[in-house]
């Protein structure tokens, strides 16, 4: 594919990738074609414009031309240039962690209406499952005298949200552990925060490509009914939680009032719907653990 854009103009390749990408039936062609090819070439949108008449090079082109390939064979955008948005900051990735998705800022939202009504001072947070470590160093980038902890059964994940939260300049605010769940973490803790594994396991296979081989299992697979990963996470939450503290997770579509069972059952208190995703899914479930 390299000689498609070989000796062309940056505005003429963008256009040619953006037809590429179109004809291989991806949703956001266009896109995608002006995020690689500003990766490739080093430039941001002002500079794609204000450049738009000039040559690639050929190294740019062949540059080009790999991301294409890559892009067509079903790896997400975010995978190859190894860093997506979330909440507006930016976030390296590693084959050990999720890609974060627009739909998990719904847990950061909840999150935050909770702290604006309670005003707590120097909260504690602890996300269970950390991965990138997009949720808690969005939640500590939020408020300013937070800490928190991540916690992560792999060490590259771990090394990934170390790593992200120094290029934030919240390394001083974080701390991150390597434990199954919060079993190394004591408390108490005001705020307990997930994105656990919630895909039941018969259907991981059916997942887009983009997920199904790009994504890490462990971050995906929730057990034979999806709910493994919140079976063994709430009572654990439940036991570290600061009176009047909230756990807030994720949950996979229809997946909510099972979810506010299993709190139920841990003497969470459920005194909220769920957040709707824009989707209008219901995504971020919370409770609380009422004062004795």
């Amino acid at each position: 594919m390299s000689n498609a854009f070989t000796g062309q103009s940056i505005e003429s390749s963008r256009r040619a990738l953006a037809a590429e990408l179109r004809s291989a039936q991806l949703d956001e062609a266009e896109l995608d074609a002006r995020m690689l090819i500003g990766a490739a070439l080093g430039l941001d949108l002002t500079g794609l414009i204000a450049q738009a008449s000039r040559l690639l090079t050929s190294s740019e082109a062949l540059q080009l031309a790999q991301y294409a390939e890559r892009r067509i064979a079903g790896e997400p955008v975010a995978r190859i240039l190894g860093v997506r948005e979330f909440w507006g900051l930016p976030f390296r990735l590693s084959e050990a962690t999720l890609v974060p998705r627009p739909d998990t800022e719904t847990v950061v939202e909840r999150a935050l209406e909770l702290f604006r009504e309670q005003k707590i001072h120097r909260p504690r947070i602890a996300d269970i499952g950390t991965g990138s470590g997009a949720i808690l160093l969005a939640l500590l980038h939020e408020i300013p005298d937070a800490f928190g902890v991540g916690t992560d059964l792999s060490l590259t994940a771990l090394g990934t949200a170390r790593g992200n939260a120094a290029a934030l300049g919240l390394g001083n605010r974080s701390a991150f552990v390597a434990c199954s769940y919060l079993a190394a973490l004591s408390g108490p803790f005001d705020l307990i925060v997930s994105n656990p594994p919630y895909i039941p396991s018969a259907e991981i296979p059916k997942l887009s490509i983009e997920v199904r081989e790009h994504d890490p299992h462990l971050a995906l697979d929730g057990g034979n009914d999806g709910y493994d990963a919140y079976r063994v996470l709430t009572p654990q939450a439940a036991a570290r939680l600061a009176p009047g503290g909230a756990l807030i997770v994720e949950a996979g579509q229809g997946q909510a009032r099972n979810i506010e069972t299993l709190m139920a059952a841990a003497a969470l208190v459920v005194d909220r719907p769920p957040k709707a995703d824009l989707a209008g899914i219901s995504r971020a479930v919370s409770a609380r653990k009422m004062p004795p």
